[in-house]
This record gives structure tokens, sequence and C-alpha cells, in this order.
């Protein structure tokens, strides 16, 4: 079984997974520290190291808020953020493999984004076991990068400094461990032409934003995009706007000043805990994208209204419960002003379709949107509209999640299924939950290998046909009790929304 194997900068030794036929190599750097003067710089190449690297632990997370809660009042806690004591450092840019020990060649590669709204999370968790998809025969790698002010924040002086990557440090982190990817997955059996890009909520919006980037032509082959495009249904108060780098820049300028410091070089030289601590307290918020020029030419939402972006098979998805939107609004008056505030000469027919007067029971009954797939119905508009001939395949998971806190299919739940990890959760999940984890891990093996769910499970026989998604007859997959294709029609209200939402674009 191969346990060692020669990358770019040296030798690294992997173990045993649970299943010894899997190698497991965690904590690989693929970057050069980025202190000191690497601080709010692109990743530098990693040194090379001397003597033999044993990857047998997963690097030091990324600099973040402590998310370890009270497990009884917050479901995050309960399900994933369960170790307090994880290290953490801003030493973070570590990658870790899954592959098949026995020497195979030119296996799929699946490289993984982890979500936390680009302000926490990490590798360590335990839903993000590679080794289940490896079983079948993928190279699984999941990737570390700069979290929240220390992997978005911007400022005129880098900017100046360095102008051919002046901002999206957390976003050059994954293209720059993608790319460490492709020139070194052959050592671990992986084919470096057949990559696939996915990841979920924050990481599923860091997967549009490689696909948006023109500096990504060629580095991956397909993408999955886990909860994680959202379009606003109702106008742009519903929905996270990234900034551009100017708006960017003023907040860093702000941020410096709270920090005492006024240069790039003073700023570099605080420790990172004061930076972080400085970066959780009011006003500073969530520290995202910036439309820089560089690497960001374009929201990252907005990716599939632009033909120019990386061109390929993307699956794409939501659970049932999540991030639905509906217009902010109590009373008829407030209702009709944000009507004409959002749809101008189309205010009128968006009014037609309430129930005057627009009060909150018929606002919630009447005009909830899902914002996820609203984005995914524009995406496939878009594609239809820009003659883009790559393939949709859309889902909606909808299963019944058990649990004494009865907590419905919400976000991120589906992590335990796609990643086929559910033996590692407290809730008590049944025989049908692992059925259904086992076939969605097989779609998801499937797609990796091909761009194209469809084909066999892991025991060699037929799947449900998925549906690619189209106009003309919209229809997803669900996932519930099992996969099953369904149809997928648009209600008036979303249809009118759509027409309003792309007639400009």
């Amino acid at each position: 079984m191969i346990r060692k194997v020669k990358v770019e900068n040296g030798w690294v030794r992997g173990l045993p997974a649970a299943d010894p036929r899997i190698t497991s190599y965690k904590g690989i750097p693929f970057a050069d520290k980025p202190i000191g003067k690497n601080r709010w710089r692109a990743p530098q190449p990693c040194p090379d190291w001397e003597g033999e690297l044993f990857a047998a632990d997963f690097g030091p997370i990324a600099m973040q808020a402590n998310c370890a809660g009270d497990p009884a009042k917050d479901i995050y806690s309960r399900e994933w953020a369960v170790d307090k004591e994880l290290p953490m450092s801003e030493d973070c840019l570590y990658l870790n493999v899954w592959a098949p020990a026995d020497g195979r060649k030119d296996m799929p590669v699946y490289v993984w984004y982890f979500g936390g709204g680009l302000q926490v999370g990490n590798t360590t968790e335990m839903e993000f076991d590679g080794e289940r998809l490896a079983r079948r025969g993928i190279v699984v790698v999941t990737v570390g990068y700069r979290l929240n002010c220390f992997g978005f924040l911007c400022h005129p002086e880098i900017t100046a400094q360095q102008p051919e990557a002046p901002a999206n440090f957390g976003f050059l982190d994954q293209q720059f461990a993608t790319r460490w990817v492709k020139r070194n997955i052959a050592a671990f059996g992986g084919d470096p032409e057949n990559i696939t890009i996915g990841g979920q909520s924050a990481g599923g919006m860091s997967v549009c934003a490689q696909m948006t980037s023109p500096q990504n032509k060629g580095l991956f082959q397909r993408a999955i995009v886990e909860s994680g495009t959202f379009t606003p249904p109702y106008g742009n108060r519903m929905g996270l706007a990234p900034r551009g780098l100017k708006e960017a820049e003023e907040q860093g300028v702000r941020f410096f000043e709270a920090l005492g410091v006024k240069t790039l070089e003073e700023a570099r030289q605080l420790d990172a805990r004061t930076v972080e601590n400085m970066s959780l307290s009011w006003p500073w918020g969530c520290w995202s994208e910036a439309v820089d020029g560089v690497f960001s030419t374009y929201p990252s939402g907005e990716w599939y209204l632009h033909e120019d972006r990386v061109l390929c098979p993307v699956m794409l998805g939501q659970t049932s419960t999540e991030f639905t939107a509906a217009p902010m609004a109590r009373t008829d008056a407030e209702f009709e002003a944000l009507a004409r505030e959002n749809f101008g000469e189309d205010a009128e027919k968006l009014l037609s379709f309430f129930t005057r007067p627009a009060t909150e029971e018929s606002l919630r009954k009447e005009g909830t949107q899902h914002a996820i797939g609203f984005a995914i119905r524009a995406a496939a508009r878009m594609n239809e509209k820009k003659g883009v001939r790559q393939p949709l395949f859309a889902y909606n998971f909808d299963a019944e999640i058990p649990g004494w806190d009865n907590p419905g299919t919400f976000h991120s739940v589906d992590l335990w299924f796609f990643f086929e990890t559910l033996a590692k959760c407290w809730r008590p999940f049944t025989g049908k939950h692992y059925d259904l984890a086992r076939q969605m891990c097989d779609y998801w093996v499937n797609f990796i290998r091909h761009g194209d769910p469809n084909g066999t499970d892991s025991q060699g026989k037929i799947l449900p046909l998925w549906p690619e998604l189209k106009t003309d007859a919209p229809a997803w997959m669900v996932f519930a009790d099992s996969a099953n294709p369904k149809p997928w029609p648009v209600e008036k209200l979303e249809g009118f929304l759509l027409d309003h939402y792309l007639k400009d674009k």
C-alpha cells in the first residue's frame, strides 16, 4: 500500500485511513506562511523541507471567532463546532488528501472548499472526511484558506504595493491550492486534467468566485455549488452584494485607524489575535469579496450572467428550508414602497400577485421565494439565452432529519450525506438515511468522474435518472427518503420575478 509520495517540495508520508486501502495525508503546506510580510499578500511558494513530512495531523485552522458555543442552544455547536481547542494560527495554508493506496493512476480529483460565511470554518470538521469518496476511486483534497479580515481586507496601500493581487486573499489561497493540486496530484494517483472544485455555503460561493475569475481558464473541468449561489428575488435588499475595490479600501482605512496604525508595515507587525479581535467588533461586520478588477472582474454571484466565465458542467442545489426570501415589509404601505423602489414600472404587476392589504400572512404565503432556487432558475435561463452548452444538474435536499431539536433541512445538514459521514453524527439516523447518503455519494462521484451524475451506484446498479435542468421542462433531483427526479414547474410569481431580474441582462 502506498503511504509515501514525492511532491514538489519534498517527501510526504501519510497514514492508513479507517479503511487501510485508503491513505490520508493531513496538513501538507501548499504555500509559504501568510505571516509578517506575507499578511494581506497573495500566497507565496512553499519552501522545500528536509526529509519526510509526516502528514498525520491537520494544520492549524485560520484565525476566526471561537464557534464552539452552547450545544443546547446552538445547532451548529451541536452539529460540528464541538472542539473548543483546535490549534488556530495565521499560519493556516495547508491541505489534506485522501487517496486509494493501491497504486492506480489517473483518478478523478475533487478539491473541496469549506463554508462558514468566509468568516469561520475549517477542514478539520468531521463531516469533511474524504474516505468514502476515495473508496470509490476519487482523490479528495480539502483546502485551508484565510478568512475574515485576514482573507478579505483591502487598503489603498495594499493596492499600491501589489496591484497584481490587491484583494480576495482567501480566494487566491483556494486558487493557489488548486494550482498546487494540478502540479502535484499525479503523485497521489490523481489526474491533473480531471479536477472538480466544490464547496458548500461560502465554499459554494467560493466555487462561483473561481468560475468567474479570468485567471482560472483550464484549471478545473467541472464545479459543484452546494447552497452557495444566491439571487435576491425582490431586489438588492435581499442578499449579499460584493463591494467595489474603492469601498473595500475605505473600510480598510477605517480598520487601520481602529487598530491604531497608520501604515501597512505597522499593521503587519501587529499580533494576529489583536487584529482578529478588532475585526470581530462593531462596526466591521462581514469581510468578503471585493470586485478588484484582477481576480474578480464582476460579482461572483452573477457567475451565470457571463459566458466568459469558466464554462463547465455544474451541479448545484439547496436544502428545502434554508434561505427563503420574502419582501421585507409588514404593512400595505411598506410593501408598496418596496415594490416601487425595486421594480419601477413593473411594480403594479408585482402588487397584483398579492392579496390587499399586503399583510404579513399574505407576504409569507404568496411572496416567499427561495433565494438559492431562484438563482438556479436564473442560471438555467441564462445558459439558454447565452447559448451555453454546458449542463446544469439541480437538486433539492428534502430528507427527514431526526433529533430532539426537530431541525428540518437546516442549512448545511446535507454535508453529512454527500460525504457519506453519517456515522460520525450524533443524530439517530436510521437505515433510510444511510441508503440516501450512499446514493448521494454515488451521484457526486459520477459527476466528479464524468461531469454527469448519472450512471451506476457503488454496487453496479443503475441509479435513477437525474435530468439535466432545462427551461422548457424544468426538473430536478429531490433527495428525500430516496433519490427521485421530479418536475419543478415555475409558479406565476416566480416567473414574473425572473423576467424582471433578467430583462436587461
